[in-house]
């Protein structure tokens, strides 16, 4: 039996990401914990990080929690999911609130800026984007990513977000949105993948998203 953990560091809405993994788990030969200790993170063969909220309030749970050292390790040695804010905390560095981050994807993580523009059907933009979607699966090296398979090209997904990333190298690009204009919503390096979208908010789509990385071996 294969451990995936859910990284629990104080911020990120847990039970909703934590339910949905272990019913994409469902049949598989996998035991889904609720990571409370850096011990946990460590021991599993796969890692969610999930995120919510401000970035530097993100960084510094992770810091205080003890979890940074073992997200870190995880990155290097086993499949890792990074969800929302989780996915941000990747990159090397926010616009939001000039928050150094992981580092483990080259890039930045940018505010929109969308004042005084408008969409297609008249109404202004709002900050944050928040709703449903679509999702362009982009080339990762060349190819779409395993993680997308079973997921139809432009599926809708659930975005909350107000900052995108924006990796430095295009191939770490798995992903993108139109919002304003296009923007990453899926990075992926070597045994990295993550969205800016909630795939534990994102109906079917969300689920087989989840049940493909359980099953994804990079």
């Amino acid at each position: 039996m294969k451990t995936v953990a859910v990284v629990d560091y104080g911020m990120g809405n847990l039970r909703s990401v934590t339910q949905a993994v272990l019913h994409a788990a469902h049949g598989l030969p996998i035991e889904v914990v609720w990571a409370r200790t850096p011990a946990e993170v460590m021991a599993a063969q796969r890692v969610v990080l999930p995120g919510q909220g401000a970035m530097r309030d993100c960084m510094q749970e992770l810091r205080d929690s003890g979890m940074y050292a073992a997200v870190v390790h995880a990155a290097d040695h086993k499949p890792l999911l990074g969800v929302c804010v989780g996915m941000q905390m990747l990159l090397e560095h926010s616009e939001e609130q000039d928050t150094p981050s992981l580092g483990l994807i080259p890039g930045y993580v940018r505010k929109f800026v969308l004042a005084g523009r408008h969409q297609p059907d008249g109404s202004r933009y709002k900050v944050p984007h928040m709703g449903w979607n679509t999702v362009e699966q982009g080339a990762d090296r060349g190819h779409i990513h395993p993680v997308w398979a079973d997921i139809p090209d432009q599926s809708h997904f659930y975005f909350v977000h107000s900052y995108y990333a924006a990796p430095s190298d295009l191939r770490h690009s798995a992903g993108q949105t139109l919002y304003g204009e296009a923007f990453c919503s899926a990075v992926a390096r070597d045994n990295i993948f993550a969205t800016q979208f909630h795939p534990e908010k994102s109906a079917q789509h969300g689920l087989t998203l989840y049940r493909n990385f359980l099953r994804w071996n990079p």
